[in-house]
């Protein structure tokens, strides 16, 4: 009895361990149950459909889908050598124009250049001159011009040496001054000319005593102008004194304004 017990509790033992082995529910017979209704171990169809339509698999497809299969192509195995550079497109059109920036700060101070080549003589804004003559000069029976024979400025070389004028190549105003040494007992007289005008005169009488005489003036001259210095025999003697030594005659002119035309 003791034995016979022990192969029966042997046999029951699973049945309490495990429960009764149940019947597996077949799909078929889940769908064909009246009024539509489930059993609560049938499986659920994912369509809302009453019918399971087998799939290639089996019964058993509608309760183990197979997973969907997409291939992949990596592009970069099948990439291809780099092409030519195309040709540039039109060019868009301007964008607005930004605000202007902060001024920068200054540079350095760059080097001096190169003295440039002169320029035509006939534009230059300036002219000078200062000449002497250590030569005295006794009058003739007419006029004479009063000829030079050193040159302190001669800018340009506006005054002509070998006939002792100043030509004017820029219109303007100009000052002129002359300075003459007289001789004793002769007359000195003298005209600073404007082309073929007398503008001023020089003048001392005869004296045993010889002096050191000036004049000046200013003229308003136009272009191609001359203005010169002549000796003027009268009555008497005409001279005026100089040695080979010092400079006793000068004659000076400079542009002090050039005119607005």
């Amino acid at each position: 009895m003791i034995q016979l017990g022990a192969r029966v509790a042997f046999l029951v033992l699973p049945l309490f361990v495990f429960g009764a082995p149940a019947d597996e529910p077949d799909p078929k017979e889940a769908t064909t149950l009246p009024n539509g209704c489930r059993r609560c171990c049938d499986p659920l169809d994912p369509h809302g459909s009453s019918e399971v339509t087998p799939g290639p698999a089996g019964r058993h497809s509608s309760l183990y889908p197979m997973p969907e299969v997409r291939p992949y192509i990596n592009i970069t195995i099948l990439k291809g050598d780099k092409g030519d550079r195309g040709e540039p497109g039109t060019p868009g059109k301007w964008g607005k124009e930004g605000p202007p920036g902060e001024r920068g700060s200054q540079g350095q101070k760059g080097s001096k250049g190169q003295m440039g080549a002169p320029g035509d003589p006939c534009k230059h804004q300036y002219a000078a001159f200062s000449v002497g003559r250590k030569k005295a000069l006794h009058s003739s029976e007419g006029y004479q011009a009063l000829i030079f024979d050193t040159v302190f400025v001669n800018l340009y070389g506006h005054f002509d040496m070998f006939k002792g004028k100043f030509y004017c190549y820029t219109a303007g105003l100009y000052y002129f001054s002359l300075n003459v040494h007289t001789w004793n007992l002769k007359e000195t007289y003298m005209h600073v000319m404007h082309n073929d005008q007398e503008q001023v005169i020089l003048y001392a009488q005869p004296s045993d005593r010889s002096i050191m005489q000036s004049q000046s003036l200013m003229l308003e001259l136009r272009e191609n102008d001359e203005v010169w210095v002549r000796l003027y025999k009268r009555e008497r003697e005409n001279a005026i004194y100089s040695d080979d030594v010092d400079i006793y005659i000068t004659f000076s002119g400079y542009l002090i304004k050039p005119s607005l035309e």
